[in-house]
């Protein structure tokens, strides 16, 4: 009987133990909105037309755009990057590199030179008036899947990175906010060593730049309100709403500090539902964007998104169209993000 008791007893301390470690997890400071949103105001209206018609010049007037069947579209659309940031009088640096134009996906991460296209992620920053050395990165990469426009991925996320850029272009910051829009996220690239990401991500280390938290914005403007419409990786359906209503920040566990904290100065002003998580990297979907190449360098890094393929049915289809997208949603999540980064760029915590 003894030794059934203590069986029992380690059970239970292992299903507590288990439950209060899920809980960090996935309990966030603050209070997800809930309810009905107020109108956009004038300010929001603007926001929402300057959104749209950024992600209608990616999607619509420059479509598909990557290395492998659309090259030319892909340099149209660091062009259209590159011209808004210096039109809100930013300097743009370009990283150069050349990528192959059907490079393996888990291949060496050292780039070899001269072996294909040319591509460039673009670099703006507000440079810091206090701890200029310290650096929040705002990143989104601007090239899509083959076979798709890229309305929501991603589109939506450049477009939102735009818009933080255009916020900032007359602050000045405690710390240095840095925008970075990365090339070749999506296969054949993605976890290989021509991503854009990766390659930026690897520079920042090799110079020893000190990115205290990095942002990736990903899929950032399809919402629906019907009743089971979000999946999750088993078991996050068991926590998680069924609806795919919010904005999700998403971290490895070496980040989850800064998703507590991210997740906590978006619900001081958001007027969208967010969930946050931070959990084991290796679990479906959670390294599956720019921030990931971060983590792999040794930096901090949170993924902002809608959830991609456990919500959007046109996820990597040619009907990722803007007319998909929920743009008065997408306002309220930019206008939340602004307050992260204004946080974190203020704050003298590290996370």
């Amino acid at each position: 009987m003894r030794w059934r008791l203590v069986v029992a007893a380690l059970g239970a301390a292992c299903v507590l133990g288990l439950g209060a470690c899920v809980h960090g997890m996935v309990s966030m400071p603050g209070q997800s909105f809930s309810g009905t949103p107020p109108a956009l105001d004038d300010a929001e209206r603007a926001l929402a037309e300057q959104l749209s018609a950024d992600v209608r010049r990616l999607a619509v007037d420059i479509g598909e755009r990557n290395v492998a069947r659309k090259p030319e579209a892909l340099a149209a659309a660091s062009s259209f990057v590159e011209l808004q940031l210096r039109g809100m009088g930013y300097a743009v640096e370009k990283q150069r590199y050349e990528a192959q134009r059907f490079a393996p996906r888990y291949a060496a991460r050292t780039p070899e030179p001269s072996v294909g296209h040319p591509v460039e992620n673009l670099i703006a920053e507000r440079r810091g008036k206090g701890r200029a050395a310290e650096i929040v990165v705002v990143g989104a990469h601007y090239d899509s899947a083959e076979g798709t426009p890229g309305a929501d991925d991603n589109a939506s996320g450049v477009a939102a990175a735009l818009a933080l850029a255009r916020a900032f272009a007359a602050r000045a910051p405690e710390r240095t906010v840095r925008f970075v829009f990365f090339v070749n996220e999506e296969p054949p690239w993605f976890e290989g060593p021509h991503m854009g990401s990766d390659v930026y991500a690897a520079a920042c280390r090799a110079r020893g730049d000190d990115v205290v938290a990095m942002f990736s914005l990903e899929t950032l403007g399809f919402f629906s309100d019907a009743p089971g419409s979000q999946q999750y990786p088993f078991p996050f359906s068991l926590v998680y709403p069924s609806t795919g209503a919010f904005v999700g920040f998403v971290g490895d566990l070496p980040s989850q500090r800064l998703v507590h904290e991210s997740v906590r100065l978006f619900r001081t002003r958001a007027t969208v539902a967010s969930e946050g998580a931070s959990v084991p990297g290796s679990i479906e979907g959670i390294d599956w964007s720019d921030h990931a190449s971060f983590w792999r360098h040794g930096y901090r890094a949170v993924m902002v998104t809608d959830t991609a393929p456990f919500r959007n049915p046109h996820y990597h289809e040619p009907t990722d169209l803007p007319p998909t997208l929920d743009v008065d949603r997408l306002v309220r999540a930019v206008r939340g993000l602004d307050e992260v980064v204004t946080g974190l760029a203020a704050s003298s915590e590290r996370w």
